[in-house]
């Protein structure tokens, strides 16, 4: 692996999702959540690549932004369904990685597991939401089987050789995938998609009005999304050595702690 490692001490590390929760009380991180709620245009946030594995980064960012754009047009749920089964991948990769490595140093994982578990069940939890507004066709679903599986071994594999990289590659998705979702509002707001009704796991997850609708919704998940943007760019400036200053990451939305409808 590359010098990218987590650090082994706690002291030289701490977790952004961390930090960014607990510098906030409850009432203060969702009264930041409804006002990012409240604006069609949240504050455009880029990271300006520094060296050659961040512009490898946003290259592999663009290059699949593109193919998004042009398999999916402004079919925005179904955009959100296949992607979503991609990204939530580089958590789990990250975590058993991170996990694996930790149990072989005997070393602490100074609360990168946590944060990127939570990460990944937070981008399947999109995911459960969307298949319940808009169906995958057979032939989304046959992509899905390719594009996860292709997706994986690539990403486990850049984990290995460069975490700083991985996770700017993430950092720039989730950028990408705000732009997606501010669109979708866009669409939603001038009737060319129909409003539904929020589905009762979006509802349960994200604790929403039971008159919740599908606008609602892709509010809290372009929050989600912000803050995996913020909270991976930090870890990754963090590993190349560079300032990071994770208390500015954009709120993360309250969920519920159990994912099921009334469990």
């Amino acid at each position: 692996m590359d010098k990218s490692d987590p650090p082994a001490s706690s002291a030289a590390f701490k977790p952004v999702g961390t930090i960014v929760i607990a510098s906030r009380s409850e009432a203060q991180a969702q009264a930041a959540v409804s006002a990012l709620a409240a604006h069609d245009e949240p504050q455009r946030v880029h990271h300006a690549p520094q060296g050659a594995c961040d512009r490898f980064a946003l290259a592999l960012t663009r290059l699949l932004r593109w193919l998004a754009d042009t398999f999916f047009a402004k079919r925005y749920g179904h955009r959100a369904i296949v992607l979503e089964t991609v990204a939530a991948v580089p958590g789990m990769v990250g975590a058993t990685l991170t996990h694996l490595q930790c149990l072989r140093r005997m070393v602490d994982d100074d609360g990168w597991i946590r944060t990127l578990l939570e990460e990944a069940e937070n981008e399947r939890m999109h995911l459960m939401t969307f298949v319940a507004i808009a169906q995958p066709t057979a032939f989304e679903r046959v992509v899905i089987l390719f594009v996860q599986w292709l997706f994986y071994l690539g990403y486990f594999a850049l984990y290995l050789v460069s975490r700083r990289t991985a996770h700017r590659v993430v950092g720039y998705f989730e950028e990408e995938a705000v732009l997606s979702y501010t669109l979708y509002l866009q669409e939603i707001d001038a009737g060319r998609a129909t409003n539904v009704a929020a589905p009762a796991i979006a509802r349960h997850y994200w604790q929403l009005a039971d008159d919740a609708t599908l606008r609602d919704v892709v509010l809290v998940v372009r929050a989600d999304e912000a803050h995996h943007r913020d909270v991976n760019h930090a870890l990754a400036s963090q590993l190349g050595g560079l300032v990071a200053e994770p208390a500015s990451a954009a709120p993360y939305p309250r969920h519920a702690t159990s994912t099921r409808p009334g469990a």
